[in-house]
């Protein structure tokens, strides 16, 4: 399976943290599924991180390579079919982090790991 974490699932997985679930967890763990992380979450982290909206972001924003490259985790850089995609969506929904992931999610084929209900919105396969 093709995952792409969704930014707070990224940062609870590096976190230890208790609200990424039993189940996100263990899919993100599974050698045989292949594990992305969009420029949209280094956006996102470096965004809110500045803001005060993610101060426990610090550490992964500052080393948001390193960190990706230690788990085994891959890249997903933006494209601009991407952003054509992102900014199309008929939907009312402001967020352009979540636009962006909705966008990718689709057009890669991914399944998007959140539990955000925002991402049922966009119709777009969702793990959690």
């Amino acid at each position: 399976m093709r995952l792409l974490l969704d930014t707070h699932a990224l940062l609870w997985w590096w976190l230890d943290d208790p609200q990424l679930s039993a189940n996100a967890r263990h899919a993100i763990a599974a050698p045989g599924n292949t594990v992305l992380v969009s420029a949209a979450t280094a956006w996102e982290l470096a965004t809110k991180h500045r803001l005060g909206k993610l101060g426990e972001a610090g550490e992964a924003v500052g080393r948001f390579d390193e960190l990706v490259s230690a788990d085994g985790f891959q890249h997903l850089p933006i494209n601009y079919h991407h952003c054509l995609k992102a900014g199309g969506y008929a939907i009312e929904h402001r967020d352009p982090f979540d636009r962006m992931l909705a966008a990718q999610t689709e057009l890669e084929g991914l399944a998007l790991v959140t539990r955000d209900p925002a991402f049922a919105l966009f119709g777009v396969a969702t793990w959690w």
